[in-house]
């Protein structure tokens, strides 16, 4: 049984590597929050001191991180991953990352005899709570195949897009139809209330038709019953769409919604609030309608 290493214990990354401790497996771990850490390893895995001591330890090392930068220093930093990792190895970042940078990052991997796979995910943190999340990967198919037993433990629908970078640019996509389907919903559900419908109903018998979804069930509900407590935070969301704007710029096309939902985004952000739920972004259409959804 291989070696599995895990960097990043947030809280998506928290309980994806305890899916993996679950299913009899050796985790070893590290965060730079020493909590998180202590709690894995209260459930079984192995505390490590660095970036560079899990590599050491393990065959499959897993990157959990927030953003292209914290990627970056975790593998090619001090005690990174490149110190301890050896030849054959495999990195499997699921953080969601420039997709330019993570073709970068595989190559220099590849230099070393190490392959790379990109495979972020969707879900948030219902989805790594219950191992439903959605997988994105990009990589070589034999890496894909040999690494899929470990993503079907923490995700159901696990789709190879490509070669590395891929996956990252699914991810994006995917960050995009969110951004711009909270936003929808939020100007649906702020229209509703004003206008003096209840907004719960109003979702109820939207659900049922073309306007359903997963943003309408989930984050909908959110909006009308005021829980901002973060599943996927603002900030986090902005870092995506920042990246599809820079890629959208890249390729000389336009993608206004997104552009649109992310100003709604910095709206609520410019309110201290860029560390609440995503959903939180109908409290920028509230104000532009000086109305509450209730």
């Amino acid at each position: 049984m291989a070696q599995l290493g895990f960097i990043g214990l947030g809280i998506m990354g928290r309980p994806m590597a305890g899916h993996l401790l679950a299913a009899g497996h050796t985790v070893n771990v590290y965060d730079v929050v020493s909590e998180s850490v202590k709690e894995l390893a209260g459930k079984g895995a192995v505390a490590c001191s660095s970036n560079r001591d899990v590599a050491s330890k393990s065959d499959i090392v897993i990157v959990m991180v927030p953003d292209t930068p914290d990627v970056e220093a975790a593998l090619f930093g001090k005690d990174g991953v490149v110190e301890g990792i050896r030849s054959g190895s495999i990195v499997v970042d699921m953080s969601s990352i420039s997709p330019i940078a993570t073709k970068e990052f595989a190559k220099k991997l590849a230099e070393m005899g190490v392959e790379m796979l990109d495979a972020p995910v969707s879900g948030g943190q219902v989805g790594a709570e219950k191992a439903i999340l959605s997988i994105m990967v990009g990589g070589k198919q034999e890496v894909f195949d040999q690494i899929k037993p470990y993503f079907e433990l923490m995700g159901k629908n696990i789709v190879l897009i490509g070669d590395n970078g891929a996956g990252q640019t699914c991810k994006v996509a995917n960050q995009i139809a969110v951004a711009v389907t909270i936003a929808a919903t939020a100007e649906a559900l702020t229209f509703a209330s004003k206008a003096g419908a209840d907004p719960a109903k109003v979702r109820e018998a939207l659900m049922g038709g073309l306007a359903g979804s997963r943003i309408m069930e989930l984050l909908g509900e959110r909006m009308i019953k005021r829980n901002f407590q973060p599943g996927f935070r603002i900030r986090l969301h902005q870092k995506d769409l920042n990246l599809a704007l820079q890629s959208a710029r890249s390729l000389h096309m336009s993608i206004p919604s997104t552009a649109t939902a992310q100003e709604m985004f910095n709206a609520v952000a410019a309110r201290d609030g860029m560390d609440l739920d995503h959903s939180a972004m109908v409290q920028a259409l509230e104000g532009l309608a000086n109305h509450t959804v209730a």
